[in-house]
């Protein structure tokens, strides 16, 4: 029963986010292969679309990497016909409509990126991705086709094939099109800055946010153009304006975030700082070992460096399970001037990891004194307190993180599994801000399977499958669902299938009586 409705998230997330930054003005910074999906076998570029089928999980994941490759061919004109086909025959799904729509707004075509959110059926699941996308992306004006695919060839060109100075004076010949578009001033931004030409590149984002001032993609290209060009202070000055303007879904938070840390590489001075800062860009960009690599390059005898570079490189180590080398690091910077926030969540997480939840209170408590600004420590303070038995105490917390800030979406899960009548409507809001997010999945499948709403089930369990195949309660979901239509057979082998992943799970024993 292993569901065809969904793109692999994993893959999407790889292309979107490598891609992406690769062709922006990080230049400095080698990136993976936006294509290369960690196995050895080559893409087929030759392939044909079918037109009248529907496509199945494969079928759209190659489709996908086909139509995204002949993008970044300048093949643009098939590119956009390839996505246009893969919309309309894929089997539906609201995840995978949202995650395509935001790759599709990188590249420019707009047109395509609203239709995928059009087709998208459940608004609560999608509306939040959908407010970012456009308010990071969308021109003030909308497009033809003709010039999507036009821009499309000279974004192509710049960005991917070499031709940064050819395609944008090529472009700025088309004059009409340069006085009527704010984004073929950015595209022509775009050039000129991957030219190392700032001056022109300022020139032309100006008049670009002139023409569009809500878009907050010309923003960012700008804030790298100031960094580049030694203006640091007025990079960060419009990064600050980027993170005021309410993003709220997780991707473009950590987008935002990651251009944060890139600009600060660029505008420092200090070597070790600019190695702390590019390493916390490639913590945020996910690329731990480089992560790793930068921070331990900028271990220095100056300890008054070391406290932050030490606790950066602790929460990198316990996010990839290097437990030991977590807590060490955690250790030398809690030691340092009394510590900082980071190395005190990171001793925090290390302490509920192994069930000591009163020490960890007390180390997230530290954290959350040390850092007002952020919520992330509140969210472990009444984690915490959950964990500690105090549902009353983690609730009003909870509630509280709610009232400064609306993009907790651990808050929105906690409070839907405490208040039965907030329950559909605030996991939903959980998934709508964190598509990623593996739990919230798991309990709205709870959720419809307990209304036997078993399609509906289907798919929330089919995201959670694809973030996470090895998760034993999609297993178990899947064997109630069976359970309920009658198919015990495929019930007792789910049923086993999560017990296998998790032995000790005992609603799984129950319904085999074990």
């Amino acid at each position: 029963m292993k569901s065809k409705n969904i793109i692999t998230i994993a893959a999407i997330s790889v292309m979107i986010g490598s891609a992406a930054f690769a062709a922006d003005g990080f230049s400095l910074i080698k990136f993976a292969n936006p294509l290369d999906f960690g196995n050895d076998t080559p893409v087929n570029t030759t392939v044909e679309l079918p037109k009248k089928v529907t496509l199945t999980h494969n079928d759209v994941h190659n489709h996908y990497v086909i139509a995204l490759d002949r993008f970044m061919q300048s093949n643009v004109k098939s590119s956009y016909a390839d996505f246009k086909v893969l919309l309309e025959t894929m089997s539906p799904s609201d995840t995978a409509y949202i995650l395509i729509s935001e790759k599709l707004a990188y590249i420019g075509f707009f047109s395509l990126s609203d239709y995928a959110i059009s087709k998208a059926g459940d608004k609560d699941l999608t509306a939040v991705m959908a407010d970012d996308i456009k308010h990071y992306y969308f021109p003030s004006k909308k497009l033809s086709q003709a010039d999507e695919i036009y821009l499309g060839e000279v974004f192509s060109n710049i960005n991917y094939n070499a031709q940064s100075r050819e395609a944008t004076e090529e472009l700025l010949k088309n004059t009409t099109l340069m006085a009527n578009s704010d984004y073929a001033n950015y595209i022509a931004a775009l050039g000129f800055f991957r030219s190392n030409n700032y001056l022109e590149a300022e020139n032309y984002i100006n008049t670009a946010i002139s023409m569009n001032p809500q878009n907050l993609n010309y923003k960012r290209l700008k804030a790298e153009i100031l960094a580049q060009n030694k203006q640091g202070n007025e990079a960060l000055k419009l990064v600050e304006y980027i993170k005021s303007q309410n993003l709220t879904s997780t991707e473009f938070v950590r987008k935002t975030n990651s251009l944060e840390m890139y600009v600060n590489y660029l505008a420092k001075k200090n070597e070790i700082t600019k190695k702390y800062y590019l390493g916390y860009y490639y913590y945020y960009e996910n690329e731990p070992i480089k992560a790793i690599r930068t921070l331990q390059g900028a271990i220095t005898t100056k300890k008054k460096y070391n406290k932050d570079i030490y606790a950066l490189l602790s929460r990198v180590y316990f996010d990839n399970h290097d437990f030991e080398k977590a807590l060490d690091m955690a250790t030398k910077a809690n030691k340092l001037d009394g510590g900082n926030s980071l190395a005190l969540s990171v001793l925090g997480d290390l302490s509920f990891k192994d069930a000591d939840y009163k020490t960890a209170l007390k180390y997230y408590k530290n954290a959350e004194s040390k850092d007002k600004h952020s919520f992330e420590n509140s969210e472990k303070v009444a984690l915490t307190y959950q964990k500690l038995g105090d549902n009353k105490k983690a609730n009003e917390l909870y509630a509280r993180i709610l009232k400064a800030t609306s993009s907790s979406y651990l808050s929105y899960y906690h409070i839907g599994l405490f208040d039965k009548s907030k329950e559909l409507a605030y996991l939903k809001k959980s998934v709508a801000l964190n598509p990623y997010f593996i739990d919230g999945w798991i309990d709205l499948a709870r959720c419809e399977i307990e209304r036997q709403n078993f399609d509906t089930a289907h798919q929330y369990l089919a995201v959670a499958n694809y973030i996470d195949e090895n998760d034993f309660r999609y297993y178990y979901y899947q064997g109630l669902m069976y359970k309920h239509q009658g198919n015990l057979n495929e019930a007792v082998y789910n049923f086993k299938k999560s017990l296998i992943l998790n032995p000790d799970f005992t609603p799984a024993k129950e319904e085999l009586s074990i």
